[in-house]
């Protein structure tokens, strides 16, 4: 936004992830409360993730709110609007919240179907002449939650690329998850926070916002951040993890286009001894040119020691940050100014050792199907290529 200002400077490091300081920093600085009592699922790949989300939308009893940026007139999306019409239809408040431009391949009768069963749906910045300086503006949010109770988030978007077990180049590598306790109270907040942005209506009562229990052992938090308030919130929840990480960072990103603070702040955590390891995709990725933009800006990360390495079997779509294998961030946010900047965003914030293990062991298995490009490799690649790199680079701030 033109009054706000951007973060300027790298972060002074004042505590680990494991200093109570951190956490305290992260609900108070950040917002909100991280709360404890959390059960979290971790569902990967469409053959997981999809099944999950179906059976959650179908044993709803009061309320089912949605927000997702790609949603597709395909098979799995078609799935998912008569699962959300069969449950209005039984009288259940249905709320359907899609990004214009992700959901711009959804046909005009799917939408009209389920507004005709008594679904709200609305679509977040519709391209209009007195809003047009909003246009670059995107919900790249992913939010399901279901009777106030169940929620769901990670990177998957409702098309048939993301079907499958991640087997072939056409069914794409991703990570999503499935929630209960008190933190879904968070994530539906999230929802009611966009729904009152697109429609001027809130959401609220018991239908929404029911009493929680806890439901597991993991400390949580539902973060999110957006251009219309505080749009570099989410660059300094991921610098501040950053810089109190002391021994390691396991870094997923689909599309990873870091900023030069960013870069600083990675760079000097390796000087410091951590261990990082970025996975970002290789030749399969919807984005050529964000590819390029991402490999100009190695150089200094691979110089430091950085391992990144690009995974070869199909599209990589996850985005997770773990680090000291305690805290683990997971959503909707990709690497890159798009996210920090641009986009309404949401991640999950977890503190938890055993779920942070989990998320380790799911990096290495991608790891093992990734192809580690060296800083020799980088430096000797084709002047065509570096050019092609250095040219999107230059836009990276856009894409």
């Amino acid at each position: 936004m033109p009054g706000e200002k951007k973060i300027e400077r790298q972060l002074q490091r004042l505590y680990s992830i494991e200093d109570v300081q951190f956490r305290r920093s992260m609900g108070v600085l950040l917002g909100p409360a991280i709360v404890e009592g959390n059960k979290i699922e971790v569902l990967l790949n469409g053959d997981q993730i999809f099944p999950s989300m179906l059976e959650a939308i179908k044993k709803a009893e009061q309320s089912i709110t949605f927000e997702t940026y790609i949603y597709w007139s395909e098979t799995i999306g078609k799935e998912f609007s008569d699962a959300l019409i069969e449950r209005a239809r039984a009288g259940v408040k249905v709320h359907v919240l899609l990004d214009f431009i992700g959901s711009i391949k959804m046909d005009d009768a799917s939408m009209e179907a389920m507004m005709q069963a008594g679904i709200k749906l609305e679509r977040f910045h519709k391209p209009v002449w007195w809003k047009f300086t909003k246009l670059n503006n995107r919900t790249h949010r992913k939010v399901l939650v279901v009777d106030g109770k169940v929620g769901f988030t990670g990177g998957v978007g409702i098309a048939d690329q993301w079907r499958g077990n991640a087997q072939s180049e056409g069914h794409w590598r991703d990570t999503h998850f499935r929630v209960e306790g008190p933190v879904v109270g968070q994530m539906q907040a999230v929802f009611a926070d966009n729904w009152t942005k697109a429609t001027g209506h809130v959401l609220d009562g018991q239908y929404y916002f029911p009493p929680l229990v806890a439901s597991g052992g993991h400390a949580a938090q539902m973060f999110s951040s957006s251009p219309s308030g505080g749009s570099e919130s989410m660059l300094l929840m991921y610098l501040m993890s950053i810089t109190a990480a002391k021994s390691t960072i396991h870094l997923s990103s689909s599309y990873f286009v870091p900023e030069e603070l960013t870069i600083k702040a990675l760079v000097a955590a390796a000087k410091r001894g951590v261990k990082i390891r970025i996975i970002t995709p290789g030749t399969h990725i919807d984005s050529e040119i964000v590819r390029a933009a991402s490999r100009a800006r190695w150089g200094e990360l691979l110089k430091a020691g950085i391992e990144i390495a690009e995974y070869q079997p199909t599209m990589y779509h996850v985005k997770a940050l773990v680090v000291d294998s305690l805290m683990v961030s997971v959503g909707s946010t990709n690497f890159d100014n798009r996210s920090f900047s641009l986009n309404d965003e949401a991640n999950l914030n977890v503190l938890n050792a055993v779920f942070a293990a989990e998320q380790v062991a799911i990096f290495d298995a991608d790891w093992k199907k990734a192809r580690v490009i060296t800083y020799a490799e980088w430096q000797n690649r084709p002047w065509l290529e570096k050019l092609y790199s250095q040219m999107a680079s230059m836009v990276g701030d856009q894409l």
